[in-house]
């Protein structure tokens, strides 16, 4: 138990000499060093880099840049330049940090665009955690810098509401650059159209004009390409000089040999369909024994068109199986697939088929004159690391996709007013889930590999989590709050100097305006349909003293304060809306120096009963009690909201197990307290401050008490706590987080044993 303390302690004492801002996002900022960690041993295991069977033609090619092969030269012109400063080992190095990078954008616009920071940490593991993604920037192959720069894209696009001009030629370049590095990438402009066409202002013509502009640079690179083709091979510009040999593979696999024309015949594979299948069309592409090999390209590409014209449902249903493999199949060697130990991590150097000497050479040729080098033991923690769970399940990728489908067919959370919410999250899913689908799909048209599979890492997870976003409620307009500074901050000195002023003491003397000996604080925002009726049910006194109320508004924007004035209560206007915990942090303050013996809370929607404030004070006032609420499950609810009443019911037993007092409702709004309480506590939290104030009482030490009390529906306005998943985990966090903080800090000044007293009389 000691022992558990000491590190307990410790750990806390670790957590406060983060930089604020990785103590604030501590979960992603241990995701990102888990991953970096990961990429160092990756790098530190295999020098100066690993190469796979296209590493060498994208090398050689360097040299002479020659468009007219199956590979585009993006690659290869990127190797050309940072082998005059660097070498293999700088080029795996910075595909290292563009997995890094990415992990960094996935992050920062889903909390831009108010995703909860566990969301948004859960979006960005799968890039930096994933092994086989690892591998794969450790080999000289164009993989990575390919999905950096779709990656890049999308998040210019996607970072304002709707993008700049500026935004939208960079991003444009971006895909179209992308092109040159995989061909595939063209058809990632398809949904960066649409969605432009979406969110780029309510005008048809802005829409097309933002479209146009998008697609007008993302030709140039293309177009760039096309003319350098026709410059080198002195024909007709072309952006593709595919021979077509990977199509050939994918339909080698699925033809109907006995009914294709006999001038084909010769380059139609023998064998059962069954048996071609499980070659795969990486074998048909490839290997010396295919037909590809000796075939004529105007062959190839006839009997191509003569299998997709005549068998276009058996093709579709090679390509849709692949396509459902990342989600429902084992991480393992998919039949007709190229084998998965390609992608796995090995306790040796993988030569493919050439002899130590040419693989030397070619290192040597590209700068690294020592050889190659495996650390035996640092490879096999990678191994043990990979087969053993460090990869991103299929599950996973089945519950992204579902999500942004799911978003996209029109499931959303709605307003009890019927307004749909986070309407700007659905274009945001089908930019994410729709590219990366066709990015998919696109590869599996010819081949299923793993490899071909790294856009799900970051597209997929994207598109899922905005899918979340749009079904769930959240969004930028509803983002969690940073943590209060001390009182006071800036907006409390503002707005008690207004007050004072308002009401004669301009030199802010403390206690020199007496209110009253109770004192009802209300924060209240964008509350004018309901205030009035709130503050006209008010008593004006209870056991013998004068009952006056302290409205707080919290920065609305609407006549709530035009209400509170003409109602005849004391109101303070915080020029700044910061939250209810705020509002009622600085309303403790203002109460207690404004004479108040005791502080009662109610909310200005009118769901609490105030005729029950003597009950309320009782406990208090006969000395049983320090701190008294209400409690809905001794008493009633109105609410038919039954997640929300089990929700009640779930914090309030968390709360009694980690305070080990029983209590029963730790969000009642009608509270009442001695004075000077709730201005000795720590008070940071902007929203679902309840669970703060009442577990920081208790582990004080003082008295709380608990009595019957019945919560009506809402009778006018609008609840500001967000849909139930958004606020049942927001409370969590603050029950949690407020529990660890006051451990850690609080000194208990009462015994336990005398800390909780429930008043069972109505």
């Amino acid at each position: 138990m000691i022992q558990s303390r000491l590190w307990m302690r410790s750990g806390g004492t670790a957590l406060k000499r983060l930089p604020p801002l990785a103590r604030t996002h501590w979960l992603f900022t241990l995701i990102m060093l888990l991953g970096t960690a990961g990429r160092v041993l990756t790098m530190l295991a295999y020098q100066p880099a690993l190469l796979y069977i296209d590493s060498s033609g994208y090398l050689n090619n360097r040299f002479n840049l020659n468009p007219t092969g199956s590979q585009p030269i993006g690659y290869s012109l990127l190797l050309r330049l940072l082998l005059y400063v660097g070498d293999l080992g700088m080029i795996a190095g910075i595909q290292h940090l563009l997995g890094l990078a990415m992990g960094l954008c996935i992050y920062a616009l889903l909390h831009k665009k108010g995703a909860p920071r566990w969301l948004a940490a859960l979006a960005a593991a799968p890039i930096l955690l994933d092994a086989y993604d690892w591998q794969i920037e450790e080999n000289i192959l164009s993989d990575s810098l390919f999905l950096a720069l779709i990656t890049f894209a999308l998040t210019i696009l996607a970072w304002h509401k709707r993008p700049t001009r500026r935004a939208l030629i960079s991003a444009g370049l971006i895909l179209g650059s992308a092109c040159i590095v995989r061909t595939v990438g063209e058809i990632a402009i398809v949904p960066a159209v649409i969605y432009l066409l979406i969110i780029c202002g309510p005008h048809w013509r802005k829409r097309l004009a933002a479209a146009a502009i998008a697609a007008a640079a993302f030709a140039i690179p293309l177009a760039a390409d096309a003319t350098y083709t026709a410059i080198y091979s002195s024909g007709t510009p072309s952006v593709t000089q595919s021979s077509g040999d990977l199509l050939y593979g994918r339909v080698a696999t699925i033809a109907n040999c006995a009914e294709v024309p006999s001038d084909l015949k010769s380059v139609c594979p023998a064998g059962s369909v069954a048996y071609r299948t499980a070659l795969g069309p990486d074998y048909y592409a490839h290997n010396p024994s295919s037909p590809e090999a000796t075939a004529s390209p105007a062959k190839l590409n006839e009997f191509v068109d003569y299998v997709l014209e005549h068998q276009p449902l058996a093709f579709a249903k090679a390509v849709g199986e692949d396509f459902l493999q990342l989600f429902i199949s084992p991480r393992g060697t998919i039949t007709g697939g190229t084998a998965i130990s390609r992608w796995q991590f090995q306790t040796y150097y993988e030569l493919w088929g050439v002899s130590p000497a040419s693989t030397n050479a070619l290192l040597a040729a590209a700068g690294d004159s020592g050889g190659y080098h495996v650390n035996v033991g640092v490879a096999q923690v990678l191994r043990d690391y990979q087969l053993n769970g460090g990869y991103t399940p299929g599950w996973y990728f089945s519950a992204a996709l579902l999500a942004g489908l799911g978003a996209l067919c029109g499931i959303r959370a709605t307003r009890k007013s019927g307004k749909a919410l986070s309407s700007g999250m659905r274009a945001q899913t089908l930019l994410w889930t729709g590219t990366g689908v066709a990015l998919l799909l696109g590869a599996d048209i010819f081949e299923f590999s793993w490899r071909y599979q790294l856009p799900a890492l970051v597209l997929l997870p994207m598109g899922g989590a905005f899918g979340i976003m749009a079904m769930f409620g959240f969004n930028a307009n509803r983002t969690t709050r940073p943590p209060l500074t001390p009182y006071p901050d800036t907006v409390d000195t503002a707005a008690e100097l207004d007050f004072y002023k308002r009401y004669g003491n301009a030199d802010h003397a403390v206690n020199d305006l007496k209110i009253a000996p109770v004192i009802v604080v209300i924060a209240a925002y964008n509350e004018a349909e309901g205030l009035g009726a709130v503050l006209g049910k008010l008593p004006t006194s209870c056991h013998g003293m004068e009952v006056k109320p302290l409205v707080i508004v919290d920065g609305a924007t609407d006549a709530t304060a035009d209400v509170a004035y003409a109602s005849g209560a004391h109101t303070c206007v915080a020029p700044k809306n910061r939250g209810q915990g705020a509002a009622l942090r600085l309303g403790y303050h203002l109460a207690k120096q404004c004479g108040a013996e005791y502080i009662v809370t109610t909310d200005a929607d009118g769901q609490y009963d105030t005729a029950t404030l003597p009950d309320l004070l009782a406990p208090i006032l006969d000395g049983q009690a320090d701190f008294v609420t209400g409690s809905r499950v001794l008493g009633s609810s109105e609410t038919k909201d039954r997640i929300r009443q089990t929700g009640c019911h779930v914090f309030a037993a968390l709360v009694s197990i980690l305070m080990r007092e029983r209590v029963t409702d730790t969000s009642f709004g009608l509270r009442a307290m001695r004075a000077e309480i709730p201005t000795k506590l720590t008070l940071e939290q902007p929203q679902y401050q309840s669970s703060e104030l009442l577990i920081g009482i208790m582990a004080r030490g003082y008295r709380v008490a608990e009595i019957p009390a019945t919560i009506a529906a809402r009778g006018a306005g609008e609840t500001k706590k967000g849909n139930n998943l958004l606020y049942g985990s927001r409370y969590a966090r603050v029950v949690l987080g407020t529990w660890w903080r006051e451990r850690r800090e609080a000194k208990t000044t009462v015994s336990k044993s005398t800390n909780f007293v429930t008043n069972t009389t109505p």
